[in-house]
């Protein structure tokens, strides 16, 4: 039981429920003093609820392409949990959700369950947004910014002002421009199994030029829909976004999987800043602190999110999210791999024709349709080395259990490896002697 409970934890996600509580505290100023205070702990737990509600809908709908792009860190993908306990996560979270935005009114009521349903026909069929490219670049961002902010806003204020959906606007446009470098970490997956985002579709230089128009657009709206602008705000803001358009031009050049990933994860440091800073912005505003102490503030946020962000590019992530070690322990390899069908080795012949039979009832139409050829040869154009044996080793997935794998990872390979060493030496070996049988004939 302990150990379902840190799963459920993990998948909070930290960085997005962090960035989530910023947007509904963010609504919450930007509504000003009013309401009932109690009532401010409502829309927290119901962001919550939206979250894991999303994740669980994703994860269970992207099982196949984790294995490819976050292996070992997500539970579902990593073997951890099953698809029947991840539904009953997002049914109990979904339902805790919508009862902690009642206590909101019937506005945040409707918030919540419209948010829920566009999260879940975002990542489950027949509707699955997610594989319809720039669609869903600017469907997805709808779902995470809107549903916080606009609790934010119900929990302080009953009626939503069109000066409270200008500054939703800019903060949804900035970051549909965030929203469209997660496809960067994804994209070996995403081309595999016919996720065509606009990445995939349009390529690497399209995709920061896009991104750069919903980064400045979203800037500009921003300080528009902004009470009480400052030059400070104005300037700090405009830092970030010209520490962001740098970023931007620096990832349209491919160096590598690892440098990508430093200059994403130094972008996100920056959208996050540019939240902060509005945010300080609308509660230092509303509690009349003096230009001084006001200036202060923001020149420290300003240059705290610099500097992460270029020590992160520099760097790159120090470690990545993972399922923790003693997760893994909770699942007993030792006495899966005790039985006989656990043993590593090949896939059974019969394994692979099921699968493929299963794989031919669906209604895509056939195990290598038209889809799948176009899903590999996406992967082959973006110049992904083996991307048809990757395709299938994820696809057989579900088979073999995750000791099974590791077990593989760290004996098999090395044994296979020795093994061919030797091979080859004892083939030297037989011409040497076929050689000496010739001149001796």
């Amino acid at each position: 039981m302990i150990t379902r409970i840190r799963l459920v934890v993990l998948l909070t996600r930290p960085a997005v429920i962090l960035l989530l509580i910023m947007f509904n505290a963010t609504g919450a100023a930007e509504a000003g003093p009013g309401g009932n205070a109690s009532l401010l702990a409502a829309p927290l737990a119901a962001v919550v609820g939206f979250l894991l509600f999303s994740v669980a809908c994703n994860d269970l709908a992207d099982e196949a392409i984790d294995r490819v792009n976050l292996p070992g860190r997500r539970p579902l993908a990593a073997g951890l949990l099953g698809r029947r306990e991840f539904a009953i996560i997002g049914v109990i979270a979904g339902a805790g959700g919508l009862a902690a935005s009642a206590l909101l009114g019937w506005r945040a009521v409707v918030v919540m369950a419209g948010g829920m349903c566009v999260s879940a026909g975002y990542s489950l069929r027949p509707v699955r947004l997610a594989d319809r490219g720039a669609v869903a670049s600017l469907v997805l961002p709808g779902c995470y910014v809107a549903v916080p902010y606009l609790l934010g806003v119900l929990a302080v204020d009953e009626t939503i002002h069109p000066e409270a959906l200008l500054l939703l606007a800019g903060l949804y446009l900035g970051f549909v421009g965030r929203i469209l470098l997660k496809d960067f970490r994804d994209v070996r997956g995403d081309a595999l199994f016919g996720k065509r985002t606009f990445l995939v579709r349009h390529g690497r230089v399209p995709t920061c030029v896009f991104s750069a128009c919903f980064w400045m657009s979203g800037t500009a709206v921003i300080l528009a829909g902004t009470a009480r602008l400052t030059v400070a705000l104005a300037a700090a803001e405009g830092t970030c976004l010209a520490c962001a358009l740098a970023s931007l031009r620096a990832l349209s050049a491919d160096r590598g999987a690892r440098r990508d990933e430093s200059i994403v994860a130094a972008v996100a440091i920056i959208g996050r800043g540019m939240v902060l800073l509005l945010l300080a912005h609308l509660s230092m505003a509303a509690a009349g602190w003096t230009q001084i102490r006001y200036d202060v503030v923001i020149a420290g946020l300003l240059a705290l999110t610099v500097g992460q962000a270029r020590s992160m590019a520099k760097h790159g992530p120090v470690s990545r999210l993972r399922v923790p070690g003693w997760l893994l322990a909770g699942s007993e390899p030792a006495g899966q791999l005790g039985s006989p069908d656990h043993q590593p080795g090949a896939v059974a012949a019969e394994q692979v024709a099921c699968e493929l039979e299963r794989q031919s009832r669906a209604r895509v139409g056939g195990a290598l349709d038209q889809h799948q050829w176009r899903s590999l040869g996406d992967a082959e154009r973006l110049g992904f080395p083996d991307a048809r044996a990757d395709w299938l080793q994820a696809l057989l997935g579900p088979v073999r259990p995750l000791p099974v794998l590791l077990i593989e990872q760290l004996v098999q390979r090395p044994v296979q490896a020795v093994a061919e060493q030797a091979r080859a030496a004892f083939g030297r070996e037989q011409g040497v002697l076929n050689q000496d049988r010739l001149a001796a004939s």
